[in-house]
């Protein structure tokens, strides 16, 4: 039977009083200015530079605005949520009512917004004058049933003051201080629909709840798939989004080098910290994001795949990738052949007679890079080889081992050898004599 594969080919708060060097400040925070009311500041050298302690106050205000927004979200106010966005522009507040309806939809156990920093735009200051006070804000939220623990995004907005009080002029500002996949949330394009199977909830645009349940029932599937042949914990808990916008948590859909691969679905893991920066700590969550291509013909063996990814990478994010895509395709064809009426023969003999020749190491990441499926079909041999030697469970002690505790080349090497008994040397060619 031909078979759905994983990847196809193809692939600021102030007022300028002129030049003169004096600035005019009003903060607003809960409506009153603290400490009273607008004072006059001398301002540095440079005209439209704050201080220190006026950052720290506009910062304030504006926080002050973005807790009543969150409030806004978790109580079902729309006219609180959308009070500090500029009436005078329709089409900014269409969107934010837009993302209140979307928002609604989810379950937060908790949800926060806060200023991370300052981005000065030449744009947006030609735009709205010196004042405007663009800047990175923070999105730090937990859903129930599915975050083990608070998420973070970032989203850039930007505010002037205007009678006052500040006052929401762009949430889309700023795109290029952002994190690549972070701050494109499934909640921010279009209205969305949420279908929920156990602690499984799928994201489809509004008017596709039948395919939402489709997916849905293949996700379940999915869920049970993985949890026959991963030997650990695992709650089942995972967000699959199959939306029509292909920038939801992703910047491309393409892989590897040349003409490249096109990624039919990947696993998107979050943390509870900056999003820019690179983490040594497993991930708190993941989704699983579809391409737009592929979703109304989305098959069970991807998402158990994807589903994984997330299932394992829980554990950690040193485990070289060879065992990554490794145990994830492993667990996507035991699960196919969990039913007597599948196989995956053919996929066996094309990696036996086509990939297994070539492979003279583990497969590191330029591999991947430069031959997706030769890659993924040796990381495959490799993985099931070491499951007929180790058992499922062995493999997965050996994945969590490296996991936690790969940290150099020679723990590496010395975790390899303490599971297996041989050098990666030893393993491809061990791996090469099994039969498969």
């Amino acid at each position: 039977m031909k078979h759905p594969r994983r990847l196809f080919a193809g692939l600021a708060a102030l007022v300028l009083a002129g030049t003169s060097g004096v600035v005019a400040v009003r903060l607003q925070q809960g409506g009153t200015v603290p400490g009273g009311s607008a004072v006059a500041v001398k301002a540095t050298a440079t005209p439209g530079q704050l201080t220190d302690a006026q950052k720290a106050e506009r910062k304030a205000a504006v926080d002050a605005i973005l807790a009543k927004r969150s409030a806004a979200v978790l109580k079902g106010d729309l006219k609180g949520f959308l009070a500090a966005v500029d009436a005078k522009q329709p089409e900014l507040v269409a969107r934010q009512q837009m993302l209140f309806t979307n928002l609604r939809k989810f379950k937060f156990t908790s949800l926060k917004y806060f200023v991370d920093d300052e981005r000065r735009s030449p744009e947006l200051m030609a735009k709205y004058g010196a004042a405007v006070f663009s800047t990175r804000l923070m999105m730090r939220y937990q859903l129930a049933g599915l975050d083990r623990s608070p998420v973070q995004t970032d989203l850039g907005y930007a505010f002037v003051p205007r009678g006052g009080a500040w006052v929401l002029v762009e949430d889309g500002a700023i795109d290029e201080a952002l994190s690549p996949d972070g701050h494109r949330q499934p909640w921010d394009f279009r209205e969305i629909a949420v279908i929920r199977r156990g602690r499984v909830l799928v994201v489809v645009d509004k008017g596709e709840q039948a395919l939402g349940e489709k997916i849905a029932r293949v996700s379940q599937g999915a869920v049970d798939g993985v949890r026959r042949h991963w030997k650990r914990s695992w709650d089942g808990a995972v967000m699959v989004v199959a939306m029509s916008e292909p920038r939801v948590m992703a910047t491309l859909w393409k892989s590897g080098s040349n003409s490249g691969w096109t990624i039919a679905a990947k696993a998107v893991s979050l943390y509870d910290g900056d999003p820019w920066k690179q983490k040594s700590v497993p991930p708190v969550s993941s989704r699983i994001v579809v391409n737009p291509d592929v979703r109304k013909k989305l098959a069970e063996d991807l998402l158990v795949h994807e589903m994984t990814h997330v299932a394992t990478l829980q554990l950690g994010v040193r485990t070289p990738i060879w065992l990554v895509e490794g145990i994830a395709e492993y667990v996507r064809c035991a699960s196919i052949e969990d039913d007597p009426q599948w196989s995956v023969d053919p996929y066996r003999r094309t990696v036996r007679t086509k990939y297994l020749p070539s492979m003279k190491v583990l497969p590191d990441r330029a591999q991947f890079d430069a031959a997706g499926d030769r890659s993924y079909g040796q990381s495959w041999w490799i993985t099931s080889y070491l499951v007929d030697e180790l058992g499922e469970k062995g493999v997965a002690d050996l994945y969590t081992d490296l996991a936690q505790h790969n940290t150099t080349q020679a723990r590496y090497l010395a975790i390899v050898k303490k599971h297996t008994g041989k050098t990666p040397a030893q393993l491809v060619a061990a791996a090469k004599r099994f039969k498969g």
